[in-house]
């Protein structure tokens, strides 16, 4: 009987041992705890990132072009930086006899001669979401050393209030002079840059790169 029972509990011990080994090594046993974490808040959402590109400035490049010259600078410009164009159109345009400045009784000379002449009449000077606009470039003829008139009504109808504003013009001979200057004053508003003069037969390339050194 003893042996039998000596047995009996050899054969369990056996058993057990069997079972205790089919576990992996270093296997837990105990299940841990679910656990959630908190989602950070501080990165933007995708749709808050859209958001603020959707607030970047936009370029418009505004000009005045008596023969052809500002116009095609301000396409340069336009091309280059990706903005609109917007372009000065008298209401009473001016002919080739209006702009023979060698001649005093032309409309140009007498409007040079008379200040009081110059209020000249634009078709437009409202430009479509105007505050959108952050960088505005403005082109022009140099006329008897200032900027032609023209461009006067638009800048004395607009508020440049945080827009930077930077001047450009085309001459076969005289410089910028003192024509951006005046504009600003005109304006009262805005971040004026000193600008630029460019020769009438200028190239793409070389309005590049003068684009390159305003870091916009």
């Amino acid at each position: 009987m003893k042996k039998r029972i000596a047995k009996w509990m050899a054969l369990v011990l056996v058993l057990s041992m069997c079972a205790c080994s089919n576990a992996p090594e270093g296997q837990e046993t105990t299940v841990p705890p679910v656990t959630t974490e908190a989602v950070s808040t501080d990165a933007p959402t995708a749709s808050e990132q859209t958001s603020e590109s959707a607030q970047t400035g936009k370029t418009l490049v505004v000009y005045f072009s008596a023969t052809g010259n500002t116009e095609a600078v301000a396409g340069y410009i336009a091309e280059i930086t990706g903005g609109d164009l917007f372009e000065l159109t008298p209401a009473a345009p001016y002919s080739g006899g209006d702009l023979d400045w060698t001649d005093s009784d032309s409309r140009v000379s007498r409007e040079h001669a008379d200040e009081s002449l110059r209020d000249v009449e634009l078709e437009s000077s409202t430009v479509e979401d105007w505050d959108g606009y952050e960088t505005v470039f403005i082109g022009y003829p140099i006329w008897w050393g200032i900027a032609a008139w023209p461009v006067n009504t638009f800048v004395e109808a607009n508020d440049f209030s945080g827009k930077t504003v930077i001047p450009f013009c085309t001459s076969s001979s005289s410089g910028l002079g003192e024509s951006g200057l005046l504009l600003q004053e005109m304006a009262g508003e805005g971040s004026w840059l000193e600008g630029i003069r460019f020769r009438s037969s200028v190239s793409r390339e070389d309005v590049q790169a003068w684009i390159e050194t305003l870091g916009l």
